[in-house]
């Protein structure tokens, strides 16, 4: 196996790990440590790649704990909908852009 396929794997396996998380969440922490154990190394795509799944980690989370906290005022639950759409387009579209070897298109940004 090639560096590049080992390093496009590896991008590939923390996606799968953040999709995981939809089941068993303790699989995106696993995800994020692999992201950044590996972005130092990477070459381009895939250093695009690990930084687009490090925010979506934090990004997420962030979403997540204003769904979770505003809950009892009724909004809660369309927040943590809404956060659940948004993980499941943004690892698609990375997995999607990694396939065709290239960077996700919005790196720094916060929706897809």
């Amino acid at each position: 196996m090639s560096e590049q396929t080992s390093t496009d794997s590896m991008v590939k396996i923390v996606y799968v790990l953040y999709l995981v998380a939809l089941i068993l969440p303790i699989t995106s922490l696993v995800g994020v440590v692999l992201a950044y154990v590996n972005q130092g190394q990477a070459q381009a795509p895939e250093s695009a790649h690990y930084r687009f799944q490090i925010r979506t980690f934090w990004i997420g989370l962030l979403y997540s704990l204003v769904g979770a906290v505003t809950t009892p005022i009724g909004i809660g639950a369309v927040v943590l909908l809404l956060t659940l759409v948004w993980w499941i387009v943004r690892c698609a579209k990375g997995l999607t852009t990694i396939n065709n070897g290239q960077e996700p298109a919005d790196v720094e940004g916060w929706l897809f």
